[in-house]
């Protein structure tokens, strides 16, 4: 689950962790009360969508000249213009793809002054089965840019949970970010904070970029504050945060996947034509990859576990077909704790209530696979059996490409 940066940002400070003082806003009016908060003169309007790139990116319905999705405000003036020209409009950038989202929240935060900016993230490393903390002096900008253009830029330092944070990964850190003084021992405390917010939250990712370092005020002193973060979470640990789970905007996420989750369905849309049914995550890999090597493209990732139930996996059917882009349905189930005569009675049931009106392969192998495949044979439904995997896969692509 992925929450927006002013959320974030909120979870952050209750760690100690330095942000600027911002305020949310669903409307322009919300917009300047937040701004006249501030104490100005500079102010930073934030368009808050679930995508990247949002400073370079461009809204659909303004002009080609227009600002994108991260501006610098130097009045109240220029804050209700900019919440204007963002709210209710959509936002292109290289992450959300040409269709774009959009904006309904923005994020009103204070200007700072900034004299260098640097990348820090937090993710689960399963290679080594660690925390990685990946580090660089080059914030700001696309860090799959450095990654490719300047590896040598990158420093990845990894953290055992067994044994937690140590002394050693702070100093790693400042000594990655080339930070001296009183800036190196802030680096230190925020890359622990960061750890613990990380652990404690169950956190899937955690990105600052950029983290800055701000200009030395009066009295010669500079700070490192989180300029943006993104926030992801493992959806397995949610029931252990209430209060992360309440931040969830469904807004922000693909309808028939928020629907599929209401299932307890483990579903991913995909941009292809073959809808796939599977048990597994592991087979509903294999059966995505062998529609490809047998010409197609799958329209999604379902995965109905193992222990769905026939109404289960009647709302499976019925979501895979509420995608306009499918043309063909490919079921491929292995019945260990799932039964074949479960997903029989779910698929024929599902068929029914949907007029089903594409062709539809079904694989079943396991428990009650007579019985199941009994179920199939005398529904009355143009239903064709297969013998196994890739045998499915050539003969749903068969009759898709029959059906056109």
């Amino acid at each position: 689950m992925n929450i927006h940066e002013y959320q974030a940002k909120e979870l952050l400070a209750k760690y100690g962790i330095g942000i600027p003082t911002g305020y949310p806003a669903m409307s322009i009016e919300e917009a300047v009360e937040g701004a006249k908060k501030l104490p100005g003169p500079l102010y930073v309007v934030k368009a808050q969508i679930h995508a990247g790139g949002r400073g370079k990116g461009k809204f659909k319905e303004l002009g080609a000249d227009a600002k994108g999705g991260v501006r610098l405000a130097k009045s109240i003036d220029d804050v209700k213009q900019d919440a204007e020209e963002m709210l209710g409009n959509t936002l292109v950038t290289v992450q959300t793809g040409e269709a774009g989202k959009q904006v309904n929240r923005l994020y009103v935060t204070d200007g700072v002054d900034i004299a260098k900016e640097y990348y820090l993230s937090l993710l689960v490393d399963r290679g080594s089965g660690r925390v990685a903390m990946v580090v660089s002096t080059e914030g700001g900008m696309d860090i799959e840019a450095v990654a490719h253009d300047t590896p040598e830029k990158i420093t990845t330092i990894t953290i055992d949970p067994a044994q937690g944070f140590m002394p050693h990964h702070g100093r790693a850190v400042a000594f990655a970010l080339k930070l001296k003084g009183d800036l190196n021992k802030q680096a230190q405390k925020l890359a622990k904070q960061l750890y613990t917010a990380f652990m404690e939250l169950d956190c899937a990712m955690l990105e600052i970029n950029p983290l800055v370092e701000t200009k030395p005020d009066s009295s010669g002193a500079a700070n490192l504050l989180v300029l943006d973060t993104k926030m992801s979470f493992d959806s397995n640990a949610l029931y252990r945060h209430k209060d992360v789970e309440a931040m969830r905007d469904e807004t922000e996420e693909d309808p028939a996947e928020v629907e599929a989750s209401q299932y307890d369905l483990a579903y991913i849309k995909l941009d292809g034509n073959i809808g796939c049914m599977v048990n597994g995550a592991g087979l509903a890999m294999a059966t995505m990859d062998i529609i490809k090597l047998n010409g197609a493209f799958p329209a999604n990732f379902l995965d109905v576990g193992g222990g769905a139930t026939t109404e289960k996996v009647t709302a499976a059917f019925k979501i895979i077909l509420k995608d306009p882009a499918v043309e063909g349905i490919l079921v491929n189930i292995f019945g260990g704790i799932m039964k074949c005569d479960v997903i029989a009675n779910g698929i024929v049931q599902a068929a029914k209530d949907v007029n089903l009106s594409v062709p539809l392969v079904v694989r079943l192998e396991g428990t009650n696979v007579q019985q199941g495949q009994d179920i199939l044979n005398n529904s009355g439904l143009p239903i064709v059996s297969a013998d196994d995997l890739g045998d499915a896969a050539k003969k749903i692509v068969a009759e898709v490409k029959q059906a056109a």
